[in-house]
């Protein structure tokens, strides 16, 4: 790593005995850990932090979760951290369902359709009210994606109801509504189109209905339209889809914006007036074309957004220093006017060498109190490549398993020519909330732990009243890191380092957890190494590493037990299997007049 005085990393930001021998609460070696021969010698179990001794006596039974007995009691936990969310859904469901139903009894009950029911029947009112619906989804689809527009209102007393946390979640399920009404519309219509044949006079043969069946999908303006907005939306949908996602980011950014076609056919799919009602006006403005009244709102803040990314893009930023660090992770420390940060918040970072058009999010890794913005890149994809071979990164050669600084402007030896980054945001997010609570357990897996750079640093200057950061009514602070290989986020152990070094009060404590298989080998060696030693063997820290995965039964309890009738913010980066296992343990050892568990996850 980089020396203190070089400041080459931008975790490289320095300034400036228990009694207890018991067992440690969350010691499990279950699923993949060292072995049952790994245990913790006594000069281990006496670097322990807080939550990780135990504080009850020894043999004493694990702590028994009460379950709330009372409807107001079973209220008040629901609402920790379900209710917002939970209520917010099923109101959407509701005004779907409430729409659905007043516009198929509008459509069936209305007196100057009867000519359009004698021909379609029952299919005409279904599929006029689940276009009614997709109206409804298409004023409400690009809100979750206004990301200025919800990181103003997550600041507001708004958040504490709504999850604006969820609204990538929220996008998705609008998304999938309109899948299935555009279904349920497309396969009424081809009824009532087969229908329309059958009852062309002039169609005496089988071919000549096929033909004007085919003639009213394909040769009329709603049809035409109708099978463009389809062939759109399905490209979309298969794009977004997870998997395909990840794997070819491109393919999902650049068919995503078929949005255009899509809305542009819509506006055009209605104002044809194939369907006439019985009696004049048989096509006034108010009646056909009216896509762009549901578009208005949502589209208008989308496009003002959209103005802002480019006015942003332009002010003057460019890259300061980058340091290229092992494990294929490249840091990328930026310089941009007019941008004030929080921690915890993410950008969306474009480099027009490699593409002007595409737009990726990373979370930021530096505080606020820094006057720089920087990101940590994990090379694993065709952009991210692409972007690190343009910074003048080489992770193909010998020198790949040391950092170093692989171009700067302060220092001109090493000095190259850097490319153009443009930078939108920064963007709330779950974490930024963490100042909210007087404890938090912040939880990172392998990679994931990046959010939580900018948190950890943050605190370090605001507890040590560095660089004139604001104080914080937080008072204690559980970081824990659940990492397979401790190689793998090598960049991330210099700021674990100086904020071990310089939490003299012992208000940040730090636990790793090491789940990869050990061989014989290096336990004999671990063992060896830690007996006597001050600091562990593997990482160098105080605070002795942990062998197989957190045992939450006890870690959540024993927080519970430390912080009484406090509020504890929970907050995660990783995989969805342990973020289920931290909403469930939140949940679980929530009581709504004792300590309350709040969990967040990191949502792009």
């Amino acid at each position: 790593m980089a020396s203190r005085g070089g400041r080459d990393s931008g975790f490289d930001f320095k300034d400036r005995g228990f009694d207890n021998d018991e067992q440690p609460p969350d010691y499990a070696l279950g699923g993949g850990g060292g072995g049952a021969n790994l245990h913790r010698n006594k000069t281990e179990r006496l670097r322990l932090q807080g939550i990780m001794r135990s504080t009850t006596v020894k043999g004493k039974a694990p702590p028994v979760v009460e379950k709330p007995t009372t409807l107001k009691q079973r209220w008040d936990l629901w609402m920790i951290n379900e209710g917002g969310k939970r209520i917010v859904f099923f109101v959407w469901i509701f005004l779907h369902i409430l729409v659905y139903v007043f516009g198929f009894l509008n459509y069936q009950l209305k007196d100057n359709l009867n000519t359009a029911r004698s021909i379609f029947g029952i299919t005409y009112p279904i599929a006029r009210a689940a276009a009614l619906v997709l109206h409804v989804d298409v004023a409400l689809i690009l809100l979750p994606v206004c990301r200025n527009f919800i990181s103003l209102l997550r600041r507001t007393p708004l958040n504490d109801f709504i999850p604006f946390d969820d609204n990538i979640t929220f996008h998705k399920a609008t998304a999938w509504s309109m899948v299935f009404f555009t279904a349920v519309h497309i396969l009424a219509h081809m009824v009532n189109f087969t229908r329309l044949a059958l009852a062309d006079t002039s169609a005496t043969t089988a071919g000549a209905k096929v033909g004007a069946f085919l003639a009213a999908n394909f040769a009329t303006g709603p049809g035409a339209t109708g099978w463009i907005m389809t062939v759109a939306l399905g490209i979309m949908v298969w794009f977004a889809m997870e998997k395909r996602r990840r794997a070819k980011f491109e393919r999902f950014w650049y068919s995503h914006h078929l949005f255009i076609i899509f809305f542009i056919c819509w506006q055009l799919h209605g104002m044809f007036c194939m369907i006439q009602p019985d009696r004049p006006p048989y096509c006034s403005f108010n009646q056909i074309g009216v896509f762009w009244k549901y578009w208005l709102v949502g589209g208008l803040i989308f496009v003002y957004e959209r103005i802002l990314r480019e006015v942003r893009s332009r002010h003057r930023t460019y890259v300061s220093k980058v340091i290229q660090h092992p494990s294929k992770v490249v840091e990328v420390q930026i310089k941009k006017d007019h941008t004030k940060t929080q921690a915890g918040q993410y950008i969306f970072l474009s480099c027009p060498d490699v593409s002007y058009f595409q737009w990726h999010p990373f979370t930021l890794t530096s505080a606020p109190e820094e006057d720089y913005i920087s990101v940590h890149i994990r090379v694993v994809g065709d952009f991210t490549g692409a972007f690190a071979k343009a910074l003048g990164c080489d992770f193909d050669s010998k020198e790949s398993k040391e950092t170093k600084v692989v171009g700067t402007r302060e220092n001109p030896p090493l000095n190259r020519t850097l490319p153009r980054v443009m930078v939108d945001g920064p963007f709330g997010s779950a974490s930024e909330d963490f100042l909210k609570y007087e404890a938090v357990l912040l939880v990172g897996t392998g990679i994931g732990v990046t959010p939580f750079a900018s948190i950890l640093k943050s605190i370090w200057y605001r507890m040590n009243n560095f660089n004139d950061s604001k104080p914080t009514r937080l008072s204690k602070v559980y970081f824990t890191w659940v990492i397979r290989d401790f190689g793998t986020a090598e960049w991330f152990h210099s700021l674990l380092h100086a904020i071990e070094e310089q939490d003299t009060q012992n208000r940040i404590e730090i636990n790793i957890y090491l789940t990869a298989k050990i061989k014989e080998d290096d336990m004999t060696n671990i063992m060896v190494s830690d007996v006597g030693a001050e600091k562990d063997a593997i990482t160098s820290l105080r605070a002795p590493t942990h062998f197989g995965r957190p045992n939450w039964d006890r870690i959540f309890p024993s927080i519970a037990e430390h912080h009484p009738d406090t509020d504890v913010g929970v907050f995660f980066c990783g995989p969805a299997v342990l973020s289920k296992t931290l909403h469930q343990m939140s949940n679980k050892y929530s009581k709504p007049k004792g300590t309350r568990f709040f969990f967040g996850k990191e949502n792009f």
